[in-house]
This record gives C-alpha cells, sequence and structure tokens, in this order.
C-alpha cells in the first residue's frame, strides 16, 4: 500500500508560513485562516502541533477579528462565517476557547440565521448549507446552540434533500458531497439524523468510488483527495463506510503523496497544497491508517479536541 511520508507532510506544513511572497501564498491572503486550520489540524492528527508557535497564532487570530464578533481571513479582510469557524477551530486545537468573548461571537453568528432557518455567510446575505453546518457546528463547540432556533435551522436542511437521498446547497440544488457533508455533520451534531434515508444515501456515497479507489464528488467527475474526508465522514456518520473499499481509498491518497518533498495532491502527480494535505491526512484519519490521531467527523477536529471541549480535560463523559 505504501506509507504515509509523516515527517516530509510536516516540514512542508511548516514551510508554508516562511512563504510570505510565493504565488501559493499570495493567492491564499484573504483565505488565511482557513489555511491556517488546515496546516495546524494537520500537524495535531500527526502529533506534531508542538513544533508551532502557540502563541504567536493565537496572537494573529485575534488580529482577524472584526468589531461585530466574526472572523476575517487575514488581517485587514472582512469578516465571514467561513473564516469564524476555522478562528474557533484553531483556537480549539490549542485549548484556548478562553480567549474569546463567547457572547460575541456567538451573537454574530446567530445573528446571521434568516427567518427560514438558513444562514447567511455574511452581512451581504448569501445563502448556503454549508453555513448552516459551520453556525451549528460553532455554536456548538462554543455551548451556545441556544442562539439560535435549531429546529428552523434543521427543517431547512432537510428543505435541501433530493430525490437521491442527497443534499445540495439550497432548496432544489443538485446533490454534492461536499454540500451532503455539511447537512449531515448539521444533522448529527443536532441529533436530527433520523431525517436522513441512510440507505438511499450511503447508495449515492458509495457510487462516488471509482476504480483507482479514490473518491469524486459527483457521478462522471474524476476523484480528488478532499473527498476522501467530504464523503468518508457522511458515510462514517451514517452508519455505511462499509459500503467502499478502505483499502483502495488509503492507497489512492497515499498515491497522492508527493515523496520527495512533501504534501499531497488532489489526484496522483499534481501540484501539492495545504488544502488536500489536510484532507489527504484527515481521510486516512477516518480509515483508522497507524500513526495519526483520530478525527471526529461530524466536528472536523481531532477526537481529543472535541472531548476535552465537551467532557472536559481528561475527555470523559
Amino acid at each position: 500500500m505504501g506509507e504515509l511520508e509523516t515527517e516530509k507532510h510536516v516540514q512542508y506544513i511548516l514551510a508554508i508560513e516562511k512563504k510570505k511572497d510565493d504565488f501559493e501564498s499570495l493567492v491564499m491572503d484573504h483565505l488565511r485562516m482557513s489555511g491556517a486550520y488546515w496546516g495546524l489540524t494537520t500537524l495535531d492528527l500527526l502529533e506534531k502541533l508542538e513544533n508551532v508557535d502557540k502563541e504567536a497564532v493565537v496572537s494573529w487570530v485575534m488580529k482577524c477579528q472584526d468589531d461585530c464578533g466574526g472572523f476575517a481571513g487575514n488581517v485587514g479582510h472582512d469578516p465571514h462565517i467561513l473564516y469564524t469557524i476555522s478562528a474557533v477551530q484553531i483556537l480549539a486545537l490549542f485549548d484556548k476557547l478562553d480567549v474569546l468573548d463567547i457572547d460575541k461571537v456567538s451573537n454574530y453568528i446567530a445573528g446571521l440565521q434568516n427567518e427560514d432557518g438558513s444562514f447567511s455567510g455574511d452581512m451581504w446575505g448569501e445563502i448556503d448549507t454549508r453555513f448552516s453546518y459551520i453556525a451549528i457546528c460553532c455554536l456548538s463547540l462554543l455551548h451556545c446552540l441556544d442562539k439560535i432556533n435549531v429546529e428552523k435551522a434543521v427543517n431547512y436542511i432537510v428543505s435541501c434533500k433530493n430525490l437521491d437521498g442527497g443534499f445540495g446547497c439550497t432548496p432544489g440544488a443538485e446533490s454534492h458531497a461536499g454540500q451532503i457533508f455539511c447537512c449531515v455533520g448539521a444533522l448529527a451534531i443536532t441529533g436530527s439524523l433520523h431525517h436522513i434515508d441512510k440507505d438511499l444515501l450511503g447508495w449515492w456515497l458509495c457510487e462516488r468510488q471509482v476504480k483507482s479507489g479514490g473518491l469524486n464528488g459527483r457521478p462522471e467527475k474524476l476523484p480528488d483527495v478532499c473527498y476522501s474526508w467530504w464523503v468518508l465522514s457522511s458515510l462514517i456518520m451514517i452508519d455505511r463506510v462499509h459500503w467502499i473499499s478502505k483499502d483502495k481509498l488509503a492507497r489512492f491518497i497515499l498515491d497522492c503523496q508527493d515523496k520527495e518533498n512533501g504534501g499531497i495532491s488532489d489526484r496522483p502527480d499534481d501540484a501539492v497544497d495545504v488544502f488536500h494535505t489536510y484532507f489527504g491526512v484527515a481521510g486516512l484519519s477516518l480509515l483508522e491508517y497507524p500513526g495519526i490521531k483520530a478525527i471526529d467527523p461530524a466536528y472536523a477536529l481531532p477526537v481529543d479536541v472535541v472531548n476535552r471541549i465537551f467532557f472536559g480535560r481528561k475527555g470523559l463523559p
């Protein structure tokens, strides 16, 4: 099957922050918060988070917070729910949620809920089930789910369910594996998985595996390492992961490694990036690959971090 080049991936991630002027860094400037979440979570899954200056990261994250309570993708940019959850997740990794004004952040997120239960991404009003998931996940991590109308939020997500069992970004939109993760994850966190036809959705998801072992996001598309997370996590949450070949998927992910310089790409022999490196390692974590910490399929954080948030430092109920 091959081996995970752990040390090379760690060095690849650590080197990204030092390359402030290269093309990859410049085009990611506006979403650096998300990039930081992908890289830092990968390091934590590989048990290498100690290689990072925690205080420097926390200080930078807090500089990205807007007066409204939300976080931007970088200092000087506009706040958005996408970057707010990344900021919260980063602080959770470092056990530093106590630096937040919880009411300020949670009120910002709650204020993005619309009358029909959906969520906007920011003040400009774009609606997407991604934002529903983010709001529910983030408020759950902050113990503030009671600040939104959960019933309406769940009903809106259910309204985005399609005849094939999948979910789209809005009612009537086509099923997509990324949106399915968001909807299944939100329903899992709110205890609402009974709204899903698990066999029908499981069939749609397992059909995403192609001959190479990789997974795609929609029918007739090429496989992509990132769907190792979107599809696999959903299958786990609905208890249908045994419907795909785990060994073939693990082999596909490992084949996408840059074994010389580190990093993981979308497909074998393509250019690597931190996005696919994270989702590749996270996918291997879900596959219980040796040497990688367990990740929670709903919260997209290491299980020990989630346990610490909900059950205390020892991770016990």
